[in-house]
C-alpha cells in the first residue's frame, strides 16, 4: 500500500517538543503528535482498503507499519526527551520487539499491540523508567497494549515452560532500540529452544487447535462463524504458519512451495483464503470500532455490502458472501490436511498406538497401499489411466475404514477434468456411486470427502450450485450441501438401528423394507433446486427427472424420486401447518400420497429432512404430529378414504370420554357429552376433554378456571381455560400468554351450547421447552390478571415485543392465503411472515375486531419465520367466501403486521 506514513513524523515530534522541559508537557505534546499521525494514517489505510474491499494483505501490513512508527516514536521520546542517557552501560541496552500477530506484521484495525521489552540482564532503573513512559504514551493513545519485560535468559526459560510464550517468541520482530540484543535472542531461540523440539511443539499446537474448534462448535458450517478462532478461520492458517516457521524456519508462507510442502496452486489457495478472511476481519473491526471477530447475523449483511456483494439470481447478497466464506473455510481444511500429512511423512508427528495397530490390520486391494495409516495409491500415473479409479478409491476407503491420504486427494483435485459426460453415464461408474450410498453403512463419510474435493459436483454437476450455499435464516444450521449429507447420515443411522427409540415409525418402515435406492437418491436430490428464484421443490423435481435415469433407476423408480423431491415438504407442512383433527386435512393428504409405499418413503424422507436441519430442530412435538399423521393416513389408505368422517370420530371420542370418567353420575355425564358441538369431540384428546369436564363442572359465569400442566409428550406446557364465552376470547388469551413470554405452538378454542368457552393452548418458553413446574404459578397469576382486566395486554406489550439487534436483518415477505377447500366447515387463513414477540396477539386481535371467530390456530416456527394458520368462521358461522371480504381482511392483517414490525424495531 503506497502510504507515506513516516513522512515528517520525527520532524513534527521535534517541533512539538522544542522548548518543553516539564515531563507531563513533553508526554502530552508527544501524544498529540502521535495521535494525529495514527488517525491520519488509519484514515488513509481505510480509504485505500475500501477501493479493494475483498483483499486485505496490504491493509494489515500497513496497519502494522503504522504501529511500528507510533511505537518507535514513543521509544524515541522516552529515550531522548524523557530519560536521556548520554553514556549507557552494557547493562542498559534495551530492545523493543513486536510479538504475536503484531510480530507477524499482521494487524486488523482494532488488534492488540503486543510488545516484548528485552534487556541483557536484570532490568535497570533507567530501562524501567523508559518502559513505563512508553506504556503511558501508548495507553494515552488508547492502544490496547500487551507487554512483558524479560531478559534473553528469561525468554528461553519461560519458553520451555509455556507453549503460549514460546509461540509468541517464535513470531518476534525487532521494532526499536538495540538491534544486536534482538539478534542474540533470535539465534539462541533457534539453537537452544526450537531445535529438536518440533514434535512437542506440533503436538501442543494441534491440541490447542482441537480445543479451539470444540469451543467454536466443532465444525466449519456454523450460523455465526468466528473469523479468527473458528474452524477454517485465520487461526488455523496461523497454526500452519507457526509450525512451518518452527520446523523449517520459513519467514513467509510462499517458502512452503520451495520445500515441497505445498504446490504453487495450494499456496495460491492459502493466499486467497488468508486475504479473504483478513478482509472480513478488517471490515468487522471498522464497522464496530472494536476487536469484533464473530460474524453475527447483522454483521454478515453489513460486511457483505462493504465487500461489494449484491442480490442476484434469487439470492440475497449476504448468501453469496457466506457461500464464498464457507468455500474459503473448506480450502483451509484441505490445506491443513495436506500440511499435516507432509509433517507425518517427515516423521515429525508421533504415531499413536491405535494407528500402529490399524496399520498392521488393514488389507487393501491391488493398486493401493497404506502410508501413514492412510489409503494411497501405488502409482499416481497408473491410477489416472482409468478415470473410474477416482470413484473406486472412495469405495476402498469405506471398505477398509481408512482415511484417504492427502497426496491422493491432491492428485484427484488436480484431475477433476477427467470426470466427463462419458464417465457420468458409464454403468460401472454409476454402480460404484450407488454402492457408496447403499452398501457400506456410512455413506456420509465418502460423500463429505467427495464434496470437499469437488468430485461430487464433477460427477453430479447439478450439485455444484448448492456447495457451501448458506441460507440466511436462523432455522437452517448448515449449508445446503452439508444439510443433504446430514440427512443421508440420519437415514444411515436409522438403518443401523441406532434411533429405534427416538424414531420408532421410521425405524419400523426401514426394517420392513422400502426401495433403498429410491430413498437415498431422493434425499440426495431433495434440496438440489435451492438458491434460485423458482420454487426449489418444483425445480428440484425437474432436475431429478434428468439425474435419476442417469443414476440407473428404472422408469418407476425415477417417477417416485421425482414425486418425492416435488412433494418433500408436503408431510411436514400438513403436520405443522394444518389442524390434524380436521378430517379434510387427512383426506387431502391421503389423496396426495395415494399409496402406502409412497407414504412410507415420504415419512422417512421427512424425518431425515427435519433432523438434518440442525441440533434441536427435531423434538417431541414434531415427532407426535408426524406420528399421528402417518398412523391415521396409513389406516385411511387401508380402510378407504370414506372411513375418515366427522360422525365416526365424534362417536369414538364420546365413547373414550365416557370410559375415562366412568365414576361420574350418569346424569352429569349425559349433560357433559350433550353440551359440546362436534368439532370439540374431534379436535381434542380424551385427556384434555376430561380436564375441561372438571373445569366446567358448576362453573359460575364470573369465574375463570385454569389448568396448566407440562405435556412432555409434546415438549410443551398445556394451558386449559374454561370461562363464560365472549367475543375476542382467543385474542385476550394470546395477549396474556405473550405477556409472560410464552410461545404458542398450538391452540384450540370451542364454545359450548350453553355459552362457555373452552380454550387450550400448548406453549413453550423462550428456549423452546416446556415451562418448569416452579414457573407455572407466576404464569397462572399473570394470565389471571390479564383476563380480569387488571393488566391490559396491548399497553403492557408495547415495550416488550422487541427484536434483538443481531436478528433484525432476517426479513421474510409476508404471504396471506385464504383456503375454503382444506376444511369442510372453516376457512383456513394462513399467514406466513417474520416472527416476533406478540405477533399472534396482533393477528388474533385484528381477526376479533373484524368479527371473525377463531376455532383453532396452528403455529409452525422455522427460526425467524413463522406460519400462523387459523381455522375461522364469520359471526354467522359461515366460511369467508366473498373475495372482497378476504381482501379487506388481508389488508388489515398486513397493517397489523407492519405496525408491529415497526414497533419491534424501534
Amino acid at each position: 500500500m503506497d502510504l507515506p506514513l513516516t513522512e515528517g513524523l520525527d520532524g513534527r515530534l521535534r517541533a512539538a517538543l522544542e522548548g518543553l522541559s516539564d515531563t507531563k508537557d513533553v508526554r502530552a505534546a508527544a501524544v498529540r503528535v502521535l495521535a494525529d499521525h495514527r488517525r491520519e494514517g488509519l484514515a488513509r489505510i481505510e480509504v485505500a482498503f475500501l477501493k479493494h474491499p475483498r483483499s486485505a494483505r496490504e491493509t494489515v501490513e500497513a496497519i502494522a507499519a503504522l504501529t511500528d512508527e507510533v511505537v518507535t516514536g514513543a521509544f524515541t521520546v522516552a529515550t531522548s526527551d524523557l530519560h536521556p542517557l548520554p553514556t549507557p552501560t552494557e547493562a542498559e541496552r534495551l530492545s523493543v520487539l513486536a510479538v504475536g500477530g503484531y510480530g507477524r506484521a499482521e494487524m486488523a484495525p482494532q488488534s492488540d499491540v503486543d510488545l516484548l521489552f528485552l534487556t541483557p540482564w536484570k532490568i535497570t532503573p533507567w530501562a524501567e523508567s523508559v518502559i513505563e513512559s512508553m506504556l503511558y504514551i501508548l495507553w494515552d493513545l488508547k492502544l490496547k497494549v500487551g507487554h512483558s519485560s524479560r531478559t534473553v535468559g528469561d525468554c528461553l526459560r519461560l519458553g520451555r515452560e509455556d507453549m503460549t510464550i514460546r509461540t509468541a517468541l517464535l513470531e518476534h520482530r525487532f521494532v526499536a532500540g538495540d538491534a544486536e540484543l534482538a539478534s542474540e535472542l533470535r539465534g539462541r531461540l533457534r539453537s537452544e529452544l526450537f531445535k529438536g523440539t518440533g514434535p512437542e511443539f506440533i503436538e501442543a499446537k494441534l491440541s490447542e487447535r482441537a480445543e479451539r474448534h470444540k469451543r467454536q462448535g466443532g465444525q466449519r458450517y456454523v450460523l455465526e462463524p468466528n473469523v479468527k478462532e473458528g474452524k477454517g478461520g485465520l487461526r488455523d492458517l496461523q497454526t500452519l504458519y507457526w509450525i512451518a516457521k518452527y520446523i523449517h524456519g520459513v519467514k513467509r508462507a510462499a517458502e512452503l512451495v520451495g520445500i515441497g510442502v505445498f504446490t504453487q496452486e495450494e499456496h495460491q489457495s492459502f493466499h486467497q483464503a488468508e486475504d479473504f478472511l483478513w478482509a472480513v476481519r478488517c471490515h468487522l473491526h471498522l464497522i464496530t470500532g472494536r476487536p469484533m471477530d464473530q460474524l453475527t447475523f447483522d454483521m454478515q449483511v453489513e460486511v457483505a455490502a462493504r465487500m461489494g456483494y449484491v442480490d442476484k439470481g434469487g439470492r440475497r447478497a449476504v448468501e453469496h458472501f457466506m457461500q464464498d466464506y464457507f468455500r474459503h473455510a473448506t480450502h483451509v481444511g484441505e490445506l491443513t490436511r495436506i500440511f499435516l500429512t507432509a509433517l507425518e511423512a517427515r516423521h515429525l508427528m508421533r504415531e499413536t498406538m491405535l494407528q500402529r495397530i490399524l496399520r498392521r490390520r488393514s488389507r487393501v486391494r491391488p493398486g493401493y497401499r497404506i502410508e501413514q495409516n492412510r489409503l494411497t495409491v501405488e502409482n499416481g500415473a497408473e491410477f489416472l489411466t482409468d478415470k473410474l479409479n477416482i470413484l473406486r478409491i472412495f469405495e476402498e476407503g469405506l471398505r477398509t475404514g481408512l482415511l484417504i491420504h492427502p497426496d491422493v486427494m491432491r492428485l484427484i483435485a488436480a484431475n477433476l477434468d477427467v470426470i466427463d459426460d462419458d464417465m457420468r453415464e458409464n454403468s460401472e461408474a454409476v454402480r460404484i456411486f450407488l454402492d457408496l450410498l447403499l452398501k457400506h453403512g456410512n455413506p456420509e463419510r465418502a460423500l463429505r470427502r467427495m464434496n470437499e474435493l469437488g468430485v461430487l459436483s464433477a460427477f453430479l454437476p447439478e450439485f455444484e450450485p448448492v456447495v457451501a450455499m448458506m441460507q440466511f435464516n436462523v432455522y437452517h444450521h448448515y449449508t445446503v450441501d452439508e444439510h443433504i449429507i446430514q440427512c443421508i447420515s440420519v437415514l444411515a443411522q436409522i438403518e443401523r438401528g441406532e434411533l429405534v427409540e427416538e424414531l420408532p415409525i421410521a425405524s419400523r418402515i426401514l426394517e420392513e423394507g422400502v426401495n433403498r435406492k429410491v430413498i437415498y437418491v431422493a434425499l440426495l436430490l431433495h434440496d438440489i433446486g435451492k438458491g434460485r428464484p423458482e420454487d426449489h421443490s418444483v425445480l428440484g423435481s425437474q432436475i431429478a427427472r434428468r439425474v435419476a435415469p442417469r443414476l440407473g433407476l428404472t422408469a418407476e423408480e425415477c417417477e417416485t424420486v421425482e414425486w418425492l423431491v416435488r412433494y418433500h415438504l408436503l408431510m411436514s407442512d400438513m403436520a405443522q401447518k394444518r389442524d390434524l383433527s380436521d378430517p379434510r386435512t387427512l383426506r387431502d393428504f391421503a389423496k396426495a400420497v395415494k399409496t402406502k409405499k409412497r407414504l412410507d418413503l415420504l415419512t422417512v424422507l421427512t424425518v431425515c429432512d427435519i433432523r438434518g436441519v440442525g441440533p434441536g430442530t427435531w423434538n417431541n412435538w414434531k415427532a407426535m404430529l408426524l406420528r399421528r399423521l402417518y398412523t391415521e393416513t396409513a389406516e385411511a389408505l387401508e380402510a378407504g378414504l370414506e372411513s375418515i368422517n366427522r360422525e365416526k370420530r365424534e362417536n369414538e371420542a364420546k365413547r373414550a370420554f365416557r370410559e375415562a370418567i366412568a365414576d361420574w353420575d350418569p346424569k352429569d355425564l349425559r349433560r357433559e357429552t350433550a353440551r359440546h358441538y362436534a368439532p370439540y369431540w374431534q379436535g381434542l384428546s380424551t385427556e384434555t376433554q376430561v380436564v375441561f369436564a372438571h373445569l366446567l363442572r358448576d362453573l359460575p359465569d364470573d369465574e375463570i378456571r385454569i389448568d396448566i400442566k407440562p405435556d412432555l409428550d409434546r415438549d410443551a406446557t398445556r394451558a386449559c381455560f374454561a370461562l363464560a364465552d365472549h367475543p375476542g376470547i382467543f385474542s385476550r388469551l394470546a395477549g396474556a400468554l405473550a405477556l409472560v413470554g410464552a410461545n404458542v405452538v398450538d391452540a384450540r378454542t370451542y364454545t359450548s351450547k350453553d355459552g362457555y368457552a373452552t380454550a387450550v393452548f400448548w406453549i413453550q418458553d423462550a428456549d423452546g421447552h416446556p415451562y418448569e413446574s416452579d414457573r407455572i404459578p407466576k404464569l397462572r397469576s399473570m394470565i389471571g390478571k390479564t383476563l380480569k382486566g387488571e393488566v391490559v395486554a396491548r399497553e403492557a406489550l408495547k415495550d416488550r415485543d422487541k427484536i434483538k439487534k443481531r436478528e433484525r436483518q432476517f426479513t421474510f415477505p409476508t404471504s396471506i392465503t385464504f383456503d375454503n377447500e382444506g376444511s369442510e366447515i372453516y376457512t383456513i387463513i394462513e399467514v406466513d411472515t417474520r416472527d416476533r414477540p406478540a405477533l399472534l396477539y396482533d393477528l388474533t386481535r385484528t381477526l376479533a375486531n373484524n368479527n371473525i371467530y377463531i376455532a383453532s390456530a396452528v403455529i409452525a416456527t422455522f427460526g425467524a419465520q413463522v406460519v400462523d394458520t387459523f381455522y375461522v368462521k364469520d359471526m354467522f358461522g359461515l366460511k369467508l367466501h366473498a373475495k372482497s371480504r378476504q381482501e379487506a381482511l388481508e389488508k388489515k392483517l398486513r397493517q397489523a403486521i407492519a405496525e408491529g414490525a415497526e414497533r419491534a424495531r424501534a
